[in-house]
């Protein structure tokens, strides 16, 4: 059957496809709309499936806040220009908007089509890299931070005694330095709670026989330089006790006694998410 140049562009810009590919499956689906878009898709993903393992190396970090959830998304491409290219940016915002609405970081083979969809129209292999979701409430704050044009990807959350300690514009402002902070240093835990009990063990043990090397010192001695080594090293890895960007002298949760104390309210520093593209865990 004949189609109209106006309906193949109507598909074209629906589904990005080239104008040929549209009116071929316009033709073959006798000019039902959704069963050519269909078509399409089912083409789309075949081609997609032929480019997986191609590299993945560039990207961006994409994220979603609001209505109650916070999620970021990773989407990486073979190349820079294609990271850059509008379809690619629309096809990352579509799905870490589906990752908020889904409220879960699994990827779902919803998920992965939106990837393969996107795939068929820039004919560069995708993956759907690391992924996070997470419930806001009225008294916390969540803000994020794109580093390097969403190389670096980062989600800090803050958690008020109220909704109006968490609507001040100085918990907003905090929030946003510390996810600079984090993406300046990527710290490898949130607090000291957090860190791996045999890390903590394995440490400790590399500081006790350095310690011993040290010479002949009474075991009080040794113990005292080992938590001093520990506690350095803690301060290093923990977010809380890194110092501040800012303000290195001031470790992070001085500086946020510090707001809270100014807004007479309480703050803690409850999470934070940082991804970088490409960057294995």
């Amino acid at each position: 059957m004949a189609v109209t140049p106006q309906e193949v562009k109507k598909l074209r810009d629906k589904t990005g496809a080239g104008m040929l590919d549209c009116k071929n499956a316009l033709v073959k689906s006798n000019g039902d709309f959704a069963a050519a878009e269909k078509i399409l898709k089912e083409q789309g993903l075949a081609s997609a499936d032929k480019r997986v393992g191609r590299a993945t190396n560039n990207g961006s970090v994409f994220t979603k806040i609001g209505n109650g959830k916070a999620a970021m998304a990773e989407l990486t491409c073979e190349t820079d220009f294609v990271a850059k290219n509008d379809v690619f940016r629309n096809a990352g915002e579509k799905i870490v908007s589906a990752v908020a609405e889904q409220g879960s970081a699994e990827k779902t083979e919803t998920l992965e089509t939106m990837v393969k969809e996107a795939i068929a129209v820039l004919k560069e292999n995708m993956l759907l890299g690391k992924a996070v979701c997470w419930n806001v409430a009225d008294n916390e704050v969540v803000v994020n931070y794109a580093h390097n044009g969403g190389q670096i990807g980062v989600m800090v959350k803050l958690a008020c005694d109220s909704a109006e300690t968490a609507a001040k514009k100085e918990v907003e402002e905090l929030a946003f330095d510390l996810a600079l902070h984090a993406a300046a240093f990527n710290p490898a835990y949130l607090n000291r709670d957090a860190v791996d009990s045999q890390y903590l063990k394995d440490q400790e043990d590399i500081f006790t026989t350095q310690a011993n090397n040290l010479g002949d010192k009474p075991e009080k001695v040794i113990k005292g330089i080992v938590q001093g080594k520990l506690n350095k090293h803690l301060s290093q890895i923990c977010f809380v006790d890194q110092g501040f960007v800012k303000e290195d002298k001031k470790p992070v949760k001085q500086v946020v006694a510090e707001t809270a104390k100014a807004v007479e309210g309480t703050i803690e520093l409850v999470d934070y998410a940082y991804i970088a593209v490409g960057q294995e865990d």
